[in-house]
Order: structure tokens, then C-alpha cells, then sequence
């Protein structure tokens, strides 16, 4: 089995016998294509089935000067699951990336805003021109439901409750779950609705759609936060996750149960969320610094 036979054949096992999301599965089909990309660039011949150990610890060593410790964690678990995938075949008996010790991850804390930075970067975009208020509404639902950027763009009309106050929200493997929604957002929903033009055929019942009358790319949403912080002045290296990050850190510090906000933000591990107990510490920590006499 060459490369391309074997990658048409992990995708669909991960499409049909994991049921990963399209997104996810991108993103392993992706570290795969890197690895191919490395032993073409080297010219390791090397099929799926004979790549070993040492060609492995040399094309991380090699990405290694280019990713943090985070991205090459992430890139060996991509190829760990692509041969694990071959062993399950038939095709391997073992499995190269064991061999290879994944780097030191340090705990990083996500960079988030503060309250009013939140607002002065939904106010960026000023007017009631239509691309304008699409764009604040945009913000405004990354902060006010804590989304993911892929979650956000593949919002329907119809997933809109606002007599209940909720958003239903497709997120990581296609889970559902509902979100509130407060005031503040449903406003600045409605008044994106009533300026809204009608999708194109396939996207009539897509939220935010673009000028083509179609959905959204992960990559307008990104170019959208970006050009909101240049506006507003944010000096922080920030994204559509930094708003996702604020809002469940201003939950905590602001009292909210920590099983509640793993509810919201669609966290299948509640460890996953308690790393925003330690910013709310932070916070408390700052806080006595700055005010208590005897700090």
C-alpha cells in the first residue's frame, strides 16, 4: 500500500468507524501529509508500511524548529492513530512513533481579555452598514456562547431558541448541546437577522454568510477578530479562541460552578476546564497584590 492509498483508507475510517468530524479529521490527514512532505523532501523512499523510528525522531527533530512542544505533542498523536490505524489492518505489527518520546509541554495559560476589552473590540466595528453589524453579532456570540470558531460558522437560523434562550450547538464529533444566550446577544442577533440577506441555494439556513451569499470560513473568522483588535488597539496576540477563553474565565471569576461552564463550552473532561480555576486564582492573587495593606 502506497501513501495515497493508505491515507484514502484512514479517512474513512476515521469518517465512518470513528466518527470524527470533518475538521478533526483534516488535522490528521494533515500531520500525515507533513511527515510524506519531510521524506520527499529528503528522498527517503520509504513506504507507510517501512517507515521506522529513526526517519520519525529526524522529521520531528526537523519540525521542531519551526512548532512549539504543543503543535509536535499534537502532530506525533495524528501519526500515532495513522499507524495504529495500519497495525489494525494487517499492514504494520508495530507501531514507529512508541519509539519516540514526545516532547515537554509547559503549562501555558490561553491569553484572554478583560471586560472591557471585550467591548471595545465587538465596538470596533462601527456603522449600521450590513457587513458591520454581521461582524459585531460575530463577536458578540464568540463571547456571549463561549463558541469555537467551527461551531460558529456552521450555526443555522434554526438553531436559534430565544424564547428558551438557547443556541443548539453541533460542536467536537458532531455532539449537540445548548447554550444560553442572554439578553445582550439576542439583540445583536436580531439586528444581524434584520439585515440579513438571503443564503444561496444550500445556505438559506446558514447564519453568517459572506458576500457570495454562501457560509463562512474558519479563516474570515480569524481575519475578522484580527482586524477588530487592530481597531480597537488590543496589543495582545489574540483570536476567535481568546473570546471563547474570556468568556469562561469571566464565568469563574464571577462565581460560576466549574461543571456548569464545562456544560457550556462543550468540554468532554472536566480537566479540561479547571485550568480556568487557576486563571480565576491568578486573578484573586492580583488582586490581593494590589488592594490588601499588608499584601
Amino acid at each position: 500500500m502506497n501513501w495515497s492509498e493508505s491515507i484514502k483508507a484512514f479517512k474513512s475510517y476515521l469518517l465512518l468507524e470513528r466518527g470524527l468530524s470533518e475538521n478533526t479529521l483534516e488535522n490528521y490527514v494533515f500531520d500525515v501529509q507533513k511527515l510524506i512532505a519531510y521524506l520527499e523532501k529528503h528522498n527517503i523512499k520509504f513506504g507507510p508500511t517501512k517507515v521506522d523510528s529513526d526517519q520519525l525522531l529526524q522529521f520531528i527533530y526537523e519540525t521542531a524548529k519551526e512548532v512549539k512542544p504543543s503543535s509536535q505533542s499534537r502532530l506525533l498523536s495524528g501519526l500515532r492513530s495513522f499507524f495504529d490505524f495500519l497495525i489494525t489492518e494487517g499492514l504494520r505489527d508495530n507501531n514507529p512513533v512508541t519509539l519516540v518520546e514526545p516532547p515537554k509541554i509547559g503549562t501555558t495559560l490561553p491569553v484572554t481579555l478583560s471586560v472591557s476589552e471585550v467591548e471595545e473590540l465587538i465596538n470596533s466595528f462601527v456603522g449600521e452598514e450590513p457587513m458591520s453589524i454581521r461582524n459585531r453579532c460575530i463577536l458578540e456570540m464568540l463571547y456571549s456562547c463561549g463558541l469555537r470558531v467551527s461551531e460558529l460558522v456552521n450555526l443555522r437560523c434554526s438553531d436559534l431558541f430565544f424564547k428558551e434562550g438557547l443556541v443548539k450547538v453541533i460542536g467536537k464529533g458532531d455532539k449537540e448541546r445548548f447554550v444560553p444566550i442572554g439578553r445582550i446577544g439576542q439583540e445583536t442577533v436580531n439586528q444581524y437577522l434584520s439585515v440579513r440577506v438571503e443564503g444561496k441555494k444550500g445556505h438559506s439556513d446558514v447564519l453568517f454568510l459572506n458576500n457570495r451569499r454562501t457560509k463562512l470560513t474558519r479563516n474570515m473568522i480569524f481575519v475578522i477578530v484580527k482586524k477588530a483588535a487592530a481597531l480597537a488597539g488590543i496589543q495582545k496576540k489574540i483570536g476567535p479562541h481568546s473570546l471563547r477563553h474570556s468568556f469562561a474565565t469571566h464565568l469563574v471569576e464571577n462565581g460560576a460552578d466549574i461543571s456548569s461552564v464545562q456544560q457550556m463550552l462543550g468540554h468532554s473532561s472536566i480537566t479540561t476546564t479547571e485550568r480556568y480555576l487557576h486563571m480565576s486564582n491568578k486573578h484573586l492573587q492580583q488582586t490581593i497584590n494590589q488592594f490588601h495593606p499588608r499584601s
